[in-house]
């Protein structure tokens, strides 16, 4: 099976451009007293920082030597451009030129191996979730908060039995009725029975109960029955 070639127009564009690039900069270089294989070697010098250092800049865009070392190879490419544009004559070329040309291979060097061994930074390591294992949920331990005691009402007497006679079945005794607990105790022992109940997995009882909120047996009672 044919396989179609497809003629990409940036790629084309590109390829235009590094040409033009790469041929300046052969011409500024034998200009300036770089002749044979060394006029070639400066467009190849010059292109390989420029893409070291946009390579270094993809992997950290923070990264200020790839900048600094990015503009170093810009400038050089464009300058040689806009050197060979009529702007200088290559017959004549001044001394600061020679210099700058002479010295170029020792800072691309250094370019080079600065961009090469500079630390990549690592990224930082995702959290990996176990779905065989969920996550242990610490033992809920709760402590009494020791509360001021509310005032108790008084105790209700009891009813008393009505008087049993030999002819009359004696009636059921009727249950002393619950102490009355004040709203803001009731809430408090159902916090604690609750807390209670999620450590030991079974109803509190009225001893602990009164254990716990330092109350009479009595009330301890009543509330016991309410949380029930």
């Amino acid at each position: 099976m044919l396989r179609t070639l497809r003629l990409d127009p940036v790629l084309i564009q590109a390829v235009i451009a590094g040409a033009l690039s790469f041929a300046h900069l052969h011409d500024l270089a034998a200009a300036a007293g770089q002749d044979g294989w060394k006029a070639w070697a400066y467009p190849v010098s010059v292109d390989l920082l420029l893409v070291a250092a946009w390579r270094r800049m993809r992997k950290d865009g923070g990264n200020r030597d790839a900048w600094l070392w990015f503009a170093i190879a810009l400038i050089a490419s464009l300058g040689a451009n806009v050197a060979t544009a009529g702007l200088l004559d290559m017959n004549d070329v001044p001394d600061w030129l020679r210099i700058l040309v002479a010295g170029w291979p020792a800072l691309a060097f250094l370019g080079g191996t600065l961009l090469a061994h500079a630390p990549t930074p690592e990224p930082a390591p995702e959290p990996t979730a176990d779905p065989g294992h969920e996550a242990a949920v610490p033992d809920l331990v709760v402590e009494p908060v020791p509360d001021p005691a509310p005032e108790l009402p008084p105790a209700e007497p009891a009813l008393r039995e009505p008087p049993s006679t030999p002819e009359v079945t004696p009636e059921p005794v009727t249950p002393a009725p619950a102490a009355s607990v004040p709203p803001a105790l009731l809430d408090h022992a159902r916090k604690i029975a609750n807390a209670h109940h999620a450590q030991t997995g079974a109803p509190i009882d009225a001893a602990t109960l009164r254990a716990r909120l330092g109350i009479p047996a009595p009330l301890a009672d009543s509330i016991a029955l309410q949380l029930a």
